[in-house]
């Protein structure tokens, strides 16, 4: 995923000019300044919310966003903006883009056998981050060709979809360009290794963590058919690398860490939204009942939601009365008794347990879109409105909340804003075309003010303005 995020970067390169960004391979002196790293990470993230396997989802997204912003203030860079997200995929992979964004699969959170272990790939891969890799790759690969890189970032972005399709022409890129990056990306594995094992212990996290999450990777290859699982593939895992991290652990003080609660909720929640629903029933009713596993409270969870799956919101209920019975006051389990009131008819009360909720836990983002929703739902969308606008204050890059918006304009038969909302909807997801679409609906809309319509033609010159030049003058078919 590393190198595929990197081959990313070098086809985007391809139209820096135009954004007035140095091309990375054209010069020897090619650097890139942290404002064109986070301008070439926004710019590789609009493909990936593109892509299916993109996991939208707000509680994890944001437990990822809080155990990053822990990490990054005791790394060198304590004011980074990091934007961590979820890839759906049961590969073991994490990797870092340039400008903070952090991607992290599935397979790694439901591998992770503590929060420590989760937080100790974060760290490395904040590490990869605050080092500044990206650039510095930038400057040491000059000497590799446009037309080698490019191959390469063809050959990888057609293996995401189809490995074998993509097989020789991986093999014949690497055989022009990686080889000459590998001796770069070792040193820059180890100085990650290093800079994220400080930041782990400055964290309060247990660093054994990292040392004993790289062993189990290795030890795991022969479950793999001889081949070692992704992270091990984008991450080379060395003797070295591992008895360098074991001798820096020497010098550390014995830490028992306990793991929070919303690692494990969340955590059996992603499992639970695996494959068959019932397979996963089967799966946590057999495993509650032999005992057979990590932490009863979290697969009692994990049961809930998959009995919400399945439409059993009775069940639900009362499985997740026992789970809220041990947890106590938490934001997670409010938000899932929100959806199982909400379920059962109980209208009333899910907005009664949304009001409360929020004056505890102001700022948890499930429980905004899922009160805001509620209310839309239920015909309050003015209600919705002014909570959406308060918010939209404080994060006025929320793709949701915008959504949102548009959801209650429609509701309120307001046209023009509806679709101006979905456009900038669209357009903080990183899909401008459709954005550009949604602009023009609003351009031919009957209701609005010429200060209105003034405005959505601006922004639609703003967005045709921001298309590559050759997707402004593709022919329609």
């Amino acid at each position: 995923m590393k190198n595929f995020i990197l081959c990313c970067m070098l086809i985007l390169s391809l139209a820096c000019r135009a954004e007035g960004l140095p091309d990375i391979a054209d010069s020897a002196d090619a650097s890139l300044s942290p404002q064109q790293e986070k301008k070439l990470g926004e710019e590789v993230m609009r493909q990936i919310r593109a892509d299916p396997s993109y996991l939208d989802d707000p509680e994890l997204t944001q437990y990822l966003d809080d155990l990053g912003q822990r990490l990054i203030v005791n790394s060198t860079m304590p004011g980074l903006n990091l934007n961590l997200f979820v890839i759906q995929d049961n590969t073991i992979n994490a990797f870092a883009l340039p400008g903070g964004f952090i991607g992290v699969n599935s397979g790694l959170i439901l591998s992770a056998e503590s929060e420590s272990e989760l937080a100790s790939v974060l760290s490395h891969e904040i590490g990869h981050v605050t080092q500044r890799h990206y650039a510095r790759m930038a400057g040491e690969t000059k000497g590799s060709t446009m037309e080698s890189l490019a191959a390469l970032a063809v050959a990888i972005l057609a293996a995401r979809s189809n490995g074998q399709v993509s097989e020789a022409a991986l093999a014949a890129a690497q055989a022009n360009s990686i080889q000459s990056q590998i001796d770069v990306t070792r040193a820059h594995e180890e100085e990650a290794d290093r800079v994220g094992l400080q930041v782990l212990e400055k964290s309060g996290f247990d660093p054994r963590a990292m040392q004993s999450f790289f062993v189990r990777l290795q030890k795991s290859t022969r479950l793999y058919e001889n081949n070692a699982p992704v992270y091990l593939h984008d991450h080379p895992l060395t003797s070295q690398r591992i008895a360098a991290i074991e001798n820096r652990l020497q010098n550390l003080p014995y830490r028992q860490v306990a793991d929070s609660p919303d690692f494990w909720l969340l955590r059996e929640k992603l499992l639970a939204d695996q494959g068959d629903a019932n397979d996963a029933l089967d799966f946590f009713k057999t495993t509650l009942r032999q005992k057979k596993y990590e932490n009863e409270t979290a697969y009692r969870f994990g049961l809930v939601e998959v009995l919400m799956r399945l439409r059993k919101y009775d069940q639900a209920a009362s499985e997740l009365a026992k789970v809220a019975a041990v947890i106590g006051q938490n934001p997670i389990i409010l938000t899932m008794q929100g959806k199982v009131l909400l379920a059962q008819g109980k209208v009333g009360d899910a907005m009664i347990l949304y009001r409360h909720a929020l004056d505890t836990y102001p700022d948890y983002n499930a429980l905004i879109y899922d009160y805001c929703r509620a209310l839309i739902d239920h015909g309050k969308a003015d209600d919705a409105l002014k909570l959406i606008e308060t918010r939209l204050l404080k994060t006025p890059r929320d793709y949701h909340l915008f959504q949102l918006r548009a959801m209650s304009y429609a509701v309120l038969g307001k046209d023009l804003l509806q679709h101006q909302a979905q456009a900038e909807a669209y357009y903080l997801a990183g899909n401008i075309p459709a954005a550009i679409e949604q602009l023009k609906i609003a351009e031919n809309a009957k209701d609005g003010d010429f200060y209105s319509h003034s405005m959505v033609e601006a922004r639609l010159s703003q967005f045709k303005a921001m298309m590559p030049p050759a997707a402004k003058h593709r022919p329609k078919h």
